[in-house]
């Protein structure tokens, strides 16, 4: 994390170690080569092995790379989310409860890996976000969709045409939305249903552990709250 009177930035674990990945890929291929170029053809395959771990680390690395610098920035007005496909906006007004969602497994409640935020005005959101990110979103979140389900799915063998999000969406105010935001706007609607907040991101995504990290967006928006009533 970094930050600034202004912002704090939080950078995504998951951005870690880039350069050390394309290190490590690089070095492989070239123990590689040198297997098969100049050693007995008994090692040719091993060579191969080693080739293969060699262009895994360095596409670990190449998307690594292509993160960008911080997955979230703070401001004095609103959460921000940064990735590689567009970004989210959510102001401090805008976010009734941020927490850890949990699922229900017999008679336990256990964690997922997210955060999640639940909104006061669902609808204001979908000006916030880019259409590129909506279409990721849509396919990340799929197996979210699966949460909290009528038990009498627990084989799997009922999920059916709901996995796929109407295409029609009717704002409050009654205008209807078509296209990838009615999508999303379907999705965020049966999340809410489910789970219990509208928006998520992964744990991979923050610097620190996630119950640290919901103390901190808390904190800065009872700061953001304050400095608005004064």
């Amino acid at each position: 994390m970094s930050g600034t009177s202004e912002h704090i930035f939080i950078r995504a674990a998951s951005t870690h170690n880039a350069l050390t990945s394309l290190l490590i890929g690089s070095g492989l291929i070239l123990l590689g080569a040198l297997f098969i170029a100049l050693l007995p053809k008994q090692m040719f395959l091993p060579g191969i092995f080693i080739v293969s771990g060699g262009i895994v680390g360095l596409i670990i690395g190449w998307f690594k790379v292509k993160e960008p610098p911080y997955s979230l920035q703070l401001t004095r007005e609103h959460v921000i989310y940064h990735h590689r496909r567009g970004k989210w906006r959510i102001s401090w007004d805008n976010i009734q409860r941020i927490d850890v969602p949990r699922v229900s497994k017999g008679i336990e409640q256990h964690e997922l890996e997210m955060i999640g935020f639940r909104l006061r005005d669902p609808d204001v959101f979908l000006d916030e976000i880019s259409p590129r990110l909506i279409t990721y979103l849509l396919m990340e979140q799929r197996p979210l969709t699966m949460q909290n389900r009528d038990p009498d799915c627990a084989s799997g063998n009922c999920y059916g045409d709901d996995m796929i999000e109407d295409e029609k969406f009717e704002r409050p105010g009654g205008t209807v939305i078509k296209g990838i935001s009615a999508m999303f706007a379907n999705r965020m609607r049966k999340l809410n249903t489910q789970l219990g907040f509208d928006v998520f991101i992964s744990t991979n995504e923050i610097d620190r552990d996630p119950q640290a990290f919901i103390a901190l967006l808390k904190e800065c928006q009872a700061s953001a709250t304050l400095a608005k009533n004064e």
